[in-house]
């Protein structure tokens, strides 16, 4: 390439990366203005080293999937943790974040996925950007922010296996607010549905939700954790299908609930009288309850053999958002997101290696029969 300046290299670069980035987002990132990069694109056109940009129709049934992106780490203690000194550990780090794993397993299902996050400008988000577009998902919109740092979360384990610290440099996500979103708008209005996770400031989850209310896409919402849930508004009119488990709705609702099949069903149907169209509430093994229609109905855990819960419920979103995409039905969606949570616990790596429709469909034995489900 001794023909290209360095700043074509620079450019060319990123195009490789991301080739549906737009000349505004690569200008931040070089440190150039839009009309240079413009004019660097055409030369390496001239030069026979791009096609050009061209411009896609979006894909029917798109996701627009909006939340964190984060670098995980882990760390497992090989002795007892012993405070002020260091400790041996075995160290290993993966690709994570609600948001981001709902996107892999949604692009691993078939669905066509569009990723919306922040990332720093630093090498953890260049890693999180190829991973996630060598998986064929639009990262187009995944914005590389030159003075911010790459979200991480670093668990310190005890040689058990349980946790003695967890850490989370999470800053980078109050950066998305409207106003960088506005630069996604194109991406979530021509989405069949847009999922979102409570990473988001408050403000952007309420303009999100109001941009649904005027909008032809259906919005999912995933509550995160307990404090998180309490970003969202009171008001929960726009929200098609609310994730959540007990723990959160109680403390969204600022109410405490029986751990029970009852106490779910009350805490559903309360978050539907906020405004919600569907609930679908987790408590652990008790399973999901699914409010929607004015019936509430039980849907069990898969039968598993658990080798790491990482991820599994960000999968069952995945499953239930795809199927429910394809059917309609959002009971027999939420089936399905269970039996692809279970599959998920059965692998170390927080998105099954073999997910797939294929796969999905070879492990459809393992349901129980509909006809033994309650109604709550």
């Amino acid at each position: 390439m001794s023909d290209l300046s360095e700043a074509e290299q620079a450019l060319l670069a990123l195009i490789r990366e991301n080739p549906f980035a737009g000349q505004q987002q690569m200008a931040d990132q070089l440190g150039l203005s839009r009309s240079a990069v413009a004019a660097h694109v055409v030369r390496l056109t001239e030069k026979g080293h791009i096609l050009g940009r061209g411009y896609l129709l979006p894909q029917e049934g798109r996701v627009a999937v909006v939340g964190g992106a984060v670098i995980d780490r882990k760390y497992i203690a090989r002795a007892p943790l012993i405070a002020g000194t260091s400790n041996p550990v075995e160290g290993m780090r993966s690709f994570g974040g609600v948001a981001r794993n709902v996107a892999e397993n949604l692009a691993a299902l078939g669905a066509g996925v569009s990723f919306v996050s922040a990332v720093g400008a630093d090498e953890s988000g260049r890693d999180l950007a190829r991973h996630l577009g060598a998986r064929g998902i639009d990262v187009a919109n995944l914005f590389q922010l030159p003075e911010e740092r790459t979200a991480e979360y670093a668990a310190i384990l005890e040689p058990g296996g349980d946790l003695a610290y967890g850490i989370a440099d999470m800053a980078i996500f109050d950066r998305m607010t409207p106003e960088l979103l506005a630069n996604a708008a194109p991406s979530l209005a021509a989405a069949r549905l847009v999922f979102v996770d409570c990473n988001l400031p408050a403000a952007t989850l309420a303009a999100l939700i109001e941009q649904r209310r005027a909008g032809r896409f259906e919005l999912a919402i995933d509550a995160v954790s307990t404090p998180k849930v309490k970003k969202l508004p009171k008001d929960l009119s726009g929200v098609d299908l609310l994730f959540l488990n007990l723990d959160e709705a109680s403390a969204y609702l600022e109410s405490s609930f029986p751990r029970d099949i009852n106490g779910m069903g009350k805490a559903a149907k309360a978050l539907i009288e906020a405004g919600a169209s569907a609930v679908i509430l987790t408590s652990g093994a008790l399973g999901a309850v699914v409010a929607n229609g004015g019936a509430v109905n039980l849907v069990p855990v898969v039968e598993a053999r658990p080798v790491d819960m990482t991820g599994a419920g960000d999968a069952m979103i995945a499953g239930t958002l795809h199927h429910y995409l394809h059917s309609g039905t959002l009971h027999e969606a939420v089936r399905r997101g269970a039996l692809i949570a279970a599959l998920t616990t059965e692998s170390a790596a927080s998105v099954h290696p073999q997910m797939s429709p294929h796969f999905v469909e070879a492990n459809l034995h393992r349901l129980a029969p509909i006809e033994g489900e309650a109604r709550v």
